[in-house]
């Protein structure tokens, strides 16, 4: 019998730009795979705002950032997950060479996980993954010293790296800079995880864009980046071979008449069988959900779900593509979504489980 744990990041120490920080660390929960419903089964403490989280390939690790106003230097933490119960078990920590540390995913091999810092010092850290999941010091940095883009002057002051990802051959790491309007691509060198510039070593989005996250398409082809400042997303081509990326479509995230001054985007997720894609939008506080063409990687609107609370900061799929669950920040609570399978839109469960400033989400199944 098969089990499906979600893994929930917190906010545990106030910042101007959030509402409340009420967590206490992360949180793990069990999904009934049937109805959607969210099931409390142990809280780990002893981690400051633990931003986002991510697991490794084998589902045996966790590493989570600490996302953590006034601190020069974030953290990344390591945990080890017990397979029986889902609960975690401190490992060790490092630093990641620079403040707010937004974004850590981990590279196909396991061997590395990457960092994205937001704010300050080093844009991009590479860390190698010990034997027993744990973190050695920072191997590999690169820093994006170019000026910022300058459109939305608060935002766009400077360079604000804020998702880094490896491609799924595992050749690239993209990096979505919010400040500069670019992804920028790097080649990863699997012996000793440094990242090297692409040739072409960016691709350019439109000004203004402020680029924050984004997800590949399961065929590997595309790649879907959401726009936090322009509340779009743009599909782009991805050469696996060259690295090369080239914008085909752009398409908003709120519907007409709705003013994107009031919301900005936050997350984006692709259903496993590549077939519908979804975005958040803050302040909307809703889902757009969009149908995709696997062939030629272009969206087709399908319509929007409001999220049932506010600040939908973060939101996930389940493994079996069944569910989207959304982490509503402002209103301490996670509510669960059924995705009709013909048409992408989503029903509400009626399933909603409080839980304290839920800012990231990760599920497995084991």
């Amino acid at each position: 019998m098969t089990r499906t744990l979600l893994y929930i990041g917190t906010y545990t120490r106030p910042a101007p730009y959030i509402a409340s920080s009420n967590g206490k660390g992360i949180y793990v929960y069990e999904l009934n795979q049937d109805t959607g419903e969210i099931t409390y089964l142990s809280e780990i403490e002893g981690i400051d705002s633990p931003g986002f989280i991510t697991i490794d390939q084998s589902k045996r690790y966790l590493y989570a950032t600490s996302e953590v106003w006034g601190w020069q230097e974030g953290t990344l933490s390591a945990y080890a997950i017990d397979p029986a119960t889902g609960a975690l078990s401190y490992i060790n920590k490092q630093p990641t060479l620079g403040s707010i540390t937004a974004y850590a995913s981990v590279d196909k091999t396991n061997r590395y996980v990457l960092v994205a810092n937001y704010w300050a010092g080093k844009s991009a850290v590479v860390f190698p993954r010990r034997d027993d999941g744990g973190l050695a010091p920072a191997r590999f940095s690169v820093e994006h010293s170019e000026p910022g883009a300058g459109v939305d002057p608060a935002r766009q002051d400077k360079s604000h790296a804020h998702c880094i990802q490896t491609d799924p051959n595992n050749r690239f790491v993209l990096i979505a800079d919010l400040g500069i309007d670019k992804i920028m691509v790097y080649q990863l060198n699997a012996e000793t995880g440094a990242l090297v510039p692409n040739d072409p070593p960016f691709v350019k989005l439109s000004p203004g864009a402020g680029p924050r996250h984004f997800v590949f398409h399961p065929n590997g082809k595309f790649v879907y980046v959401i726009q936090e400042l322009s509340s779009s997303i743009s599909a782009l081509t991805f050469d696996g071979a060259s690295g090369k990326m080239e914008v085909i479509q752009t398409v908003p995230t709120l519907p007409d008449g709705v003013d994107h001054d009031s919301s900005h985007c936050s997350d984006i997720q692709i259903t496993k069988s590549g077939k519908f894609l979804y975005g958040a939008n803050r302040g909307h506080d809703s889902l757009v959900i969009y149908a995709v063409d696997e062939n030629t990687g272009r969206l087709t609107y399908v319509g929007h779900q409001s999220t049932g609370g506010k600040i939908p900061r973060n939101f996930a799929i389940d493994p079996s593509d069944t569910f989207v669950l959304a982490a509503n920040q402002d209103s301490d609570t996670i509510v669960t979504f059924r995705i009709n399978q013909q048409t992408g839109e989503l029903q509400d469960t009626g399933n909603v489980a409080q839980v304290p400033t839920p800012v990231c989400l990760k599920m497995i199944v084991v």
